[in-house]
């Protein structure tokens, strides 16, 4: 007998799906409370400290009445003058602190209000697909419709966006794009991509939102461009950047939001009824950040460089196809053909009671992730190691079975 409801929630909550990373959480838990060792390579989550002249600086702001106070939605102009600099020395892109630049409580908490601030009921975005969850949620929570656009080919993604647009009455109101990708990998190789996307987003006046978590987070030489390096980006569109990957402050929360000023006007009156700002201890922890831990920064990504490697030539080993990716802190893995048909849920469950391995399923990412896998690049080389040697004991045991 079905157990009845005592409350009636909003029918903007009934749009949401179960969250399966909650469902996965919950078994490495319960795994854990047994004693059991998880290989957890299910989550982004940095498990390096943050740089040491981060901490101390946050320890030092921490103590200052001053600091203990609320902040502005905005952030201090300290801060954003400080991110208009990295965006100069690191993209060649100009950036005015007063008004092109919003701090944001993490990058998924800005983009989510930007949803709020852009979108309602009725209104369209695209969204590529198979995509970071929120990307799609942010939308559905403003109350608008998402259009998921096949994300195969980055050569090919404008050509599909064109044969859909055309067809739509009323235009969509939003882009969202998000290159180096959560969860597949994918680089913008070549910036006339950024060019096209210009091009084709102000004749349809569809405003484009970037998220550029793994700006930095890049390996073998490459380099990942800035959207808003592209002549005209600012006209149409903002770009998401984040401290969390870069210097391993994702339990922060601090980012940024900058581009348009309408857009980054739009989104500061929305926050200014949603909270007081970020802590001004952690927002001066984060001009450090930006001014001194280059060096550092630059160490941790040839550290996911290595794990990359590792974790790539140890699943080739077993038999796995498998393409090191150039950026962020994942590999987006093919599932094995003879185990294709479990699906991508029900093998990642399987790996994490057989092999207690814990990784990430495409499906969880939208229907094209489905027959991948998402693998965090967040242990050390031996616990890769070790992560590859359980799941091929696994497959080994079942095969057998």
């Amino acid at each position: 007998m079905s157990r009845k409801r005592r409350f009636e929630f909003s029918g903007r909550l009934q749009r949401l799906p179960p969250y399966l990373f909650a469902k996965l959480n919950a078994l490495k838990y319960e795994k854990r409370r047994k004693g059991l060792d998880v290989i957890d390579l299910g989550m982004g989550n940095p498990a390096d400290p943050t740089f040491e002249p981060i901490v101390r600086k946050l320890c030092e702001a921490a103590r200052d009445p001053r600091n203990q106070r609320y902040s502005s939605t905005a952030g201090l102009f300290n801060l954003r003058r400080e991110v208009a600099r990295m965006y100069r020395r690191e993209w060649g892109v100009e950036l005015d602190p007063e008004t092109e630049i919003i701090n944001v409580i993490g990058s998924k908490e800005g983009y989510s209000h930007l949803c709020l601030a852009l979108l309602g009921p009725g209104d369209t975005a695209i969204v590529p697909s198979p995509a970071y969850p929120i990307h799609i949620y942010g939308v559905v929570l403003a109350g608008a419709n998402v259009i998921s656009v096949p994300l195969e080919n980055i050569s090919t993604l404008m050509s599909r966006l064109a044969t859909i647009v055309e067809g739509l009455f009323p235009k969509p109101k939003l882009l969202v794009l998000n290159f180096p990708h959560n969860p597949t990998a994918r680089v913008v190789e070549n910036e006339d991509f950024f060019k096209e996307v210009v091009r084709f987003c102000r004749r349809h006046r569809i405003i484009v939102v970037h998220d550029f978590a793994y700006a930095k987070t890049t390996f073998d030489g490459y380099e990942a461009p800035s959207f808003l390096r592209t002549k005209g980006a600012k006209d149409i569109g903002v770009e998401f950047t984040t401290m969390s990957k870069t210097y391993n402050m994702a339990g922060w929360r601090i980012g940024f939001c900058s581009g348009n000023p309408e857009i980054t006007a739009a989104l500061a009156k929305i926050k200014s009824y949603y909270d007081y700002g970020l802590f001004q201890a952690i927002q001066i922890a984060a001009i450090v950040a930006m001014r001194e831990c280059a060096e550092e920064s630059r160490t941790q990504a040839l550290l996911y460089q290595r794990r990359r490697d590792v974790l790539c030539r140890g699943l080739q080993r077993i038999g796995w196809e498998v393409t090191p990716p150039k950026a962020t802190m994942f590999v987006w893995v093919p599932i094995p053909k003879e185990w294709r048909k479990m699906g991508s849920i029900n093998f990642s469950m399987m790996l994490l009671e057989e092999a207690h391995v814990a990784v990430a399923p495409g499906r969880a990412f939208g229907e094209e992730g489905e027959g991948f896998l998402r693998v965090a690049l967040v242990e050390n080389e031996q616990r890769l190691k070790q992560a590859v040697l359980q799941i091929e004991r696994a497959l080994r045991k079942r095969g057998r079975s």
